[in-house]
């Protein structure tokens, strides 16, 4: 049984799922509509009103996962979490609150998961698809075919700044309206001819946005009755002549949500202009059930992280060879220091991997351009937080220690860097199959015993021990090879 939490810019949301067969059964699901995006103020900082229900949210879905025996829990923010200034303050208050990691998803990773979602409860495996979901602070479109997905964007653009914007005062005019669907077409139009080369039999949207805007003219028997650009505008046309947010009571939505719908409506109707969708179908699935099925990929070690990793050393032309050799030396020496913990082979494996990725750009300071790339790329499956740590490691390669000083204070992830750095360095030595019989330990220094004859076969291994010890004794970590 797992876990989905979402901390979202209109509402806070957390689903609860077992896995049953093809299904995802949603044993629990729990909503708080706290409104995050509107307690940004013309800084982009979070108010401390929203700070403080926002950390009111997390105690109570606290209790609710405490109830039930989970397998795996996976807390994930999106736009509001990603723009917000003094998003460092209220993370660990939150982290704190609901007793879990917190991931700062990237807009590219957030489609991803609303596109897994969307597949996960429509089942046409070889059906183009393009899925649409406007969330309070950004827009996610996400074309593919069955699961695969050939091409994601999140655009920046989403029903609270629409509403501040344009309908501050809660007054809907034709002119304040068509000026906020103008803007929401600006935001797509370069994008259009991308999703246009895709093409696909069926388009979707599976956000709680679009879902009120297909209940309402659903239930309403607006335009045609479907979510129709026809449909659409007749809304519109309701919406205007009404004049107020206030005055909209048609079924269909509550009136507390009722500012929020006519900001989707706009970048909606925006959207589906630019990229010439004629009818979409409002679905009940998106970002949560994707973390759902995303945590039962790694459960069953179908991990998305290891195909992004693949991905990315085609991309960058790495030497897999090298890679492989790199990686295995670097998780045997890993094991032989013992960790206290299990929570850096994975990372030690994935940067290992990439560790030679910066000689797509130069020879020159490759862990250096390796570092950047790897902390900047979109890289499905992995968090900012994730990619920071990869790009720690590959900084960490080689050369002066000063550089990630501070990521040595935790003493697994500094075993991690040794590993990777010894493992480098005998790589390049070729003494793969050298160092069966070579012990090493670090509590408080490193202390590395080394197979008979090795130095003497391997020669220039002499001159990089020679420089490690330099380099560690000078973040104060004594090293001793003998």
């Amino acid at each position: 049984m797992f876990a989905a939490v979402d901390l979202g810019s209109n509402s806070f949301r957390l689903h609860i799922g077992e896995p049953l067969g093809a299904r995802m059964h949603i044993v629990r699901t729990a909503r708080d509509p706290i409104r995050l995006a509107a307690g940004l103020d013309s800084h982009d900082m979070l108010t401390e009103a929203a700070m403080r229900a926002a950390i009111a949210c997390l105690h109570d879905f606290r209790k609710i996962l405490d109830e039930y025996h989970l397998d795996a829990v996976r807390v994930v923010a999106t736009n509001t979490m990603r723009v917000a200034k003094n998003a460092d303050q209220l993370l660990p208050q939150l982290e704190a609150a609901i007793g879990y990691p917190i991931e700062i998803i990237s807009g590219e990773e957030e489609g991803r998961l609303i596109y897994m979602g969307v597949t996960r409860a429509i089942e046409r495996q070889d059906e183009r698809r393009l899925v649409i979901d406007i969330g309070g602070g950004s827009t996610e479109v996400i074309a593919g075919t069955g699961a695969e997905i050939h091409l994601v964007e999140s655009f920046g653009i989403g029903t609270q700044p629409q509403v501040r914007a344009y309908f501050p005062d809660g007054r809907i005019s034709a002119r304040n309206f068509d000026a906020a669907v103008t803007a929401a077409r600006a935001r797509f139009e370069d994008a259009a001819s991308l999703y246009h080369a895709q093409g696909w039999d069926a388009a979707y949207g599976s956000s709680g946005t679009m879902r009120a805007i297909s209940e309402v003219i659903g239930r309403n028997a607006i335009g045609d009755g479907t979510v129709s650009q026809a449909s659409l505008h007749a809304l519109r046309d309701i919406l205007i002549e009404l004049g107020h947010v206030d005055a909209f009571l048609l079924a269909g939505v509550k009136r507390d949500r009722v500012p929020v719908m006519v900001g989707g409506l706009t970048v909606l109707i925006g959207a589906m202009q630019e990229l010439k969708v004629e009818r979409l179908q409002a679905v009940n699935a998106g970002l949560r059930l994707g973390v759902l099925s995303d945590l039962e990929l790694r459960a069953n070690r179908r991990d998305r992280r290891d195909a992004a990793i693949r991905s990315c050393m085609q991309r960058f032309r790495v030497d897999t060879q090298r890679a492989l050799r790199t990686c295995g030396i670097a998780t045997l020496l890993y094991e032989r220091l013992q960790p206290q913990a299990d929570s850096q082979p994975h990372y030690l494996a994935w940067s290992a991997m990439l560790h030679e990725i910066g000689l797509a750009i130069s020879m020159s300071g490759a862990h250096k351009h390796g570092a950047y790339i790897v902390e900047h790329a979109d890289l499905g499956g992995f968090t900012t937080r994730e990619q920071r740590l990869l790009a720690t490691l590959v900084l960490g390669q080689k050369g002066n220690l000063r550089k990630i000083r501070e990521a040595l204070v935790e003493p697994d992830l500094a075993k991690a860097v040794l590993a990777l750095r010894l493992a480098v360095v005998f790589m390049h030595a070729r003494a793969d199959n050298d160092i069966g019989g070579l012990r090493l330990r670090m509590k408080g220094k490193i202390e590395i015993e080394l197979p008979p004859e090795l130095l003497a076969r391997h020669p220039t291994l002499a001159p990089w021990f020679e420089k490690e010890e330099c380099s560690w004794n000078e973040v104060g970590i004594g090293f001793q090879a003998r």
